[in-house]
């Protein structure tokens, strides 16, 4: 099953192991979740990885990455993430740090702040829109709290 490698195999192709390990190593990193259309989430939902939601959420939704509000999505809550798309309803404020997606048939119903904001012919937004930089360290402090005059 697990054979030594021989020293005439050249030195610069990497073993099968370390391919597969490079594979898995990819998919974690860009990892989805997904919560389906039937299932009905009372409460806060938090992670890192992608999520996709398309049965209804009641409650903050915090995710790291990018969150897909499907097309029978509901989420009655905050969101706050890295990316948005909105192909189903969000009801409440919306904090994404770098884009927000309304598309055709989405609906937004409260504020939204990010960096860059699409909507789309169709597409439903009730709420104010407040746009600014993506700050590259998502603690950064701001401005107004550096020190002023010379140091």
């Amino acid at each position: 099953m697990w054979s030594k490698q021989t020293t005439t195999e050249p030195q610069s192709q990497p073993s099968n192991s370390e391919v597969d390990n490079d594979r898995r190593a990819v998919p974690s990193a860009r990892s989805l979740a997904r919560i389906g259309a039937s299932l009905e989430i009372k409460g806060s939902v938090t992670g890192e990885e992608d999520l996709q939601v398309d049965g209804k959420v009641q409650g903050p939704v915090v995710i790291g990455g990018r969150l897909t509000v499907g097309s029978s999505g509901q989420l009655n809550a905050g969101v706050t993430a890295r990316e948005l798309a909105v192909y189903g309803k969000v009801s409440g404020n919306v904090d994404a740090r770098d884009r927000v997606e309304i598309k055709r048939d989405g609906a937004v119903i409260g504020d939204i702040q990010t960096a860059r904001i699409s909507i789309e012919d169709g597409a439903i937004f009730k709420g104010r829109i407040e746009i600014g930089r993506p700050s590259p360290n998502p603690s950064a402090k701001p401005e107004s709290s550096r020190p002023s005059g010379p140091s």
